[in-house]
């Protein structure tokens, strides 16, 4: 790894870990807080997927912290202890995110269309693009396509990363949209869902802003190896 690469890394390692301790604050605060309907995160996301049609899609509890996530390989809502157990307003938020996606699933919403077309090769690249660079950036001014290679192996995490942003961002929007307008929150603890979604997506932005800025690094340093030969 260059030195100006390091640089980049720690940087965005830094904001990251920011990010993702105001998130664990802002997480644990609202877990505090019980809705006033008293609905677990499992209540949650079953009543909105019954809500939205989807009658499908199984709600599981999984291990882990903030391990929350949706398989749309098998359709199930996969929710950690605290949530799927929970009844604070952080359950509920997360809870009906993760159900947002499974309603963009049921309706074909293109950019996770194209997020799961891709994930088989970012699995693949994943595996090997870091070995990739590390030979290419040693050998650029002797075999730079082997540089290039790795490039475009990164690309494709990089370009994985963006179609996130709004494949996360939609999910957000589709759980805040059906929380309003159902009894599921009071006017007084939605802005506190609101508020704890929007670090939850920051984490996507700073994790693709570093994929990218990354990204461009390499190509600086394959045209300046290209510029020598």
């Amino acid at each position: 790894m260059t030195p100006s690469i390091l640089v980049v890394s720690l940087i965005f390692i830094g904001i990251s870990m920011l990010v993702s301790m105001v998130l664990k604050g802002k997480f644990n605060a609202y877990s505090k807080i019980p809705l006033s309907n008293g609905l677990t995160g499992k209540e949650v996301a079953e009543k909105m997927l019954r809500e939205n049609g989807i009658f499908d899609v199984k709600v599981n509890s999984v291990d882990g912290f903030l391990s929350d996530h949706y398989n749309p390989g098998n359709k199930t809502v996969n929710l950690s202890p605290e949530v799927y157990n929970g009844n604070s307003i952080a359950s509920a938020a997360v809870a009906a995110h993760e159900c947002g996606h499974a309603v963009q699933h049921a309706t074909a919403y293109n950019w996770l269309m194209m997020r799961s077309r891709l994930v088989p090769m970012v699995q693949f690249s994943s595996g090997i693009v870091q070995w990739v660079l590390l030979l290419g950036v040693i050998m650029v001014n002797r075999f730079p396509q082997l540089l290039l290679a790795g490039i475009i192996l990164f690309a494709l995490t990089a370009l994985f990363t963006l179609i996130t942003l709004p494949v996360e961002f939609d999910a957000s929007r589709r759980a805040l949209a059906w929380l309003n307008r159902t009894n599921v929150m009071t006017s007084q603890e939605f802005p506190k869902a609101k508020d704890a979604l929007k670090w939850a997506a920051t984490t996507y932005v700073v994790a693709a802003l570093a994929t990218v800025a990354t990204l461009v690094q390499y190509i600086l340093i394959y045209a300046n190896g290209r510029s020598r030969n």
